[in-house]
């Protein structure tokens, strides 16, 4: 059902996907959209007001708002992780981990704000230390009022449109421990505007300054330190999450080719049929991959089998998508290079998935070691987090 409303969404957003690429501007129609379709409640339990879905459902409906248009889905994959994370911390796990009754009644009320049509961002991503949080240079500090955080984010999608975002800063009294708080959008956020990228320019990822006081329920899961044992525990939201978006903007890509193949009359040249072959069968066997990722995450999340293929999913995604769209491009000829040309587009899109943290080498590595019997997590020449 959900996939169905994404399915629906996908030709809008297409067809407003040039122009927002081409002026770099954020895709404010396409999220007019999504709220009034009532998908800003996706990962919300039904006892609050959402579709209670589960990660399957949504990488389901991310792969086809990437038909649609990628930067929309990878925007939208944002929100869908902070309101999925949310909705993962149930009343039995928030009992093991010792999470107050304060942090519960704010999960709830964050959660109940997004059915109600509230989005979310994440700030997480740092210049020089990328998406690791052992690595970020934002601090927060207890203060009579709460927690004040400063620092800087880059890479924020749909900065200055959001209602609230996730924020991930390290403690100032004790450096090791990194947590995440939701924090809302106005005074004490402003945004740089910064992004001008070769793909996904409508993302809108710029800069985000953060010299804020929020009140001791932004904490998420009311403890501190959290935020590097639940990245490794269940990795599916900052890792799995992105692939089903790239394996929809790969899908898209062969979609565009075949468009142009056919409408240049160039079908029946074998060598052009054979790219559009192999990129079907290679894009068919990503979206497998993401999709047995994504049913063992709501089978066995945090397993280690399943974070095996959750790794694998995005590592798979991303160069899929890369490779494909290139193919594509080379396939519809000279022509679909011009600016504006659906491949065009979609190429440079597709690029960008295997920089998305975490980076196709990093996965690589991560999958290296756990194959050679090694501890993934804590193996390697840099910190995964």
């Amino acid at each position: 059902m959900t996939a169905d409303e994404a399915r629906r969404l996908a030709p809008r957003f297409a067809a407003r996907a040039a122009e927002y690429d081409r002026s770099g501007s954020f895709p404010v129609e396409d999220f007019a959209d999504l709220r009034r379709s009532g998908l800003f409640g996706l990962m919300v339990p039904a006892r609050l007001g959402g579709m209670g879905a589960g990660f399957a459902d949504y990488a389901a409906v991310a792969y086809e708002l990437a038909r649609g248009n990628g930067a929309t889905a990878l925007v939208f994959n944002m929100h869908a992780s902070v309101t999925g994370a949310l909705s993962g911390v149930t009343d039995e796990l928030a009992d093991a981990l010792g999470l107050p009754p304060e942090a519960l009644e704010a999960r709830d009320n964050y959660l109940r704000a997004a059915a109600e049509g509230s989005w979310y961002a994440v700030a997480m991503s740092e210049r020089g230390a990328g998406s690791r949080l052992s690595e970020m240079a934002t601090r927060y500090e207890r203060t009579a009022d709460g927690y004040h955080i400063k620092g800087a984010k880059t890479f924020c999608s749909g900065a200055g449109y959001a209602d609230a975002y996730l924020v991930a800063a390290r403690s100032a009294a004790d450096p090791s421990q990194v947590s995440q708080f939701l924090v809302p959008a106005g005074e004490g956020v402003a945004v740089e505007p910064t992004w001008d990228a070769l793909g996904m320019r409508a993302t809108g990822s710029h800069d985000v300054h953060v010299d804020v006081t929020v009140a001791e329920t932004a904490l998420l899961g009311g403890v501190e330190g959290l935020a590097l044992v639940v990245a490794q525990l269940a990795p599916h939201w900052m890792v799995a999450s992105y692939a089903a978006v790239y394996v929809g903007v790969a899908r898209a890509a062969v979609d565009a080719a075949a468009a142009h193949v056919e409408a240049r009359k160039l079908g029946h040249l074998p060598a052009v049929r054979a790219r559009l072959g192999r990129a079907d069968a290679a894009v068919a066997a990503a979206h497998l991959t993401v999709m047995e990722a994504a049913r063992r995450v709501d089978e066995a999340p945090g397993d280690a089998e399943t974070n095996r293929w959750v790794w694998r999913a995005k590592l798979v995604a991303g160069t899929t998508a890369a490779e494909v769209a290139a193919s594509m491009l080379e396939a519809a000829g000279t022509s679909a290079m011009r600016r504006g040309h659906p491949l065009e587009r979609l190429y440079r899109d597709a690029r960008a998935g295997s920089l998305q943290p975490a980076t196709s080498d990093v996965c690589a590595d991560w999958l290296g070691v756990a194959a050679l019997g090694g501890d993934p997590d804590s193996q390697g020449t840099a910190p995964r987090w």
